[in-house]
């Protein structure tokens, strides 16, 4: 790869990080999506994932974009449209493995198969870099969730998951030892916004138990390295939970203290951004595959 991509992306997050600002909180603190809260989509609406949420939302801030939809020049061509001359692409990535066969080292031993990771960068234009598009991909999008039922439909959300819930006190956490999340009670926040972004922060660490996702950064003591890790993990969670739910986070009162440590796990590891914002997708969609199904109305019968 002639540019490191790795490094390209965790200097424009530490950048961001120096300047006390968190990249994942930028498209509401910005106001550039006119209060619309949703992940970057691809040409056929499909959303983005992981770190390319992350990528796609800091260019959409330093363009002032409010459009979501993203395409290569390649697709906007197919579409009869074209890029306008002179336009920067933004970068995105694609994570795949190659098979490769050799054989062991013993005569006659059987070929060995191994996969290799890799990492490939490519280019795609926002649509309002593009003309020609269809009408389509220039309305904002609708609402994910009518405004008067939002907050029920977060309340449905984490309960679904079944999580041990328990509210009391003044602090929010997970206790791997008891498998509970505690939380405040609802009155003790500033908005209800602010509540089910830390709800869904401590529900980002409750998938790391050893019975769902096992995750582990060799975590020894408060504020160690693989402490750091998993509290930017939980982070980037929260933040593509709060897409997923139209909810609008605010930043906590305790980002100050993790911005540190953050900043060292970063600057010494340029691919651990890539490893958080994998982890965090994951956490989100293990806890997405924990809401009841919702049965299409049978042929004939009124919805």
């Amino acid at each position: 790869m002639k540019t490191d991509i790795y490094k390209r992306v965790t200097d424009r997050i530490v950048a961001d990080l120096e300047q006390g600002e968190l990249t994942w909180l930028k498209p509401w603190s910005a106001g550039n999506l006119e209060g619309r809260i949703t992940k970057p989509l691809r040409h056929n609406g499909l959303p983005y994932s992981g770190i390319n949420v992350l990528m796609l939302w800091a260019s959409s801030v330093e363009a002032g974009y409010s459009c979501p939809f993203w395409m290569t020049y390649r697709q906007a061509a197919v579409l009869g449209a074209h890029v306008r001359k002179g336009e920067k692409g933004s970068p995105v990535v694609y994570a795949g493995t190659l098979t490769k066969e050799s054989e062991g080292e013993a005569e006659g031993a059987d070929l060995e198969t191994r996969k290799i990771p890799y990492l490939k960068a490519y280019t795609v234009f926002n649509v309002e870099q593009i003309e020609g598009l269809p009408e389509h991909y220039q309305a904002k999008p609708a609402p994910v969730i009518d405004p008067a039922r939002r907050i029920r439909h977060a309340d449905a959300f984490f309960a679904a998951t079944g999580a041990d819930i328990r509210h009391g006190g003044g602090q929010a956490y997970y206790n791997g030892g008891s498998d509970h999340v505690q939380m405040p009670p609802f009155e003790a926040f500033e908005s209800p916004e602010s509540y089910y972004a830390t709800l869904a922060h401590e529900l980002t660490h409750w998938t790391k138990h050893k019975s769902r996702l096992m995750r582990e950064f060799g975590r020894k003591k408060w504020g160690d390295e693989g402490y750091a890790r998993e509290e930017l993990v939980a982070e980037l969670g929260a933040a593509f939970l709060c897409a997923d739910l139209a909810l609008t986070p605010e930043p906590g009162q305790d980002h100050a203290a993790y911005i540190q440590g953050w900043l060292k796990v970063l600057k010494e590891d340029s691919r651990a951004i890539f490893a958080a914002a994998a982890h965090a997708q994951r956490a989100a969609d293990y806890l997405h595959g924990l809401q009841p199904l919702i049965e299409a109305p049978a042929e004939g019968v009124a919805a």
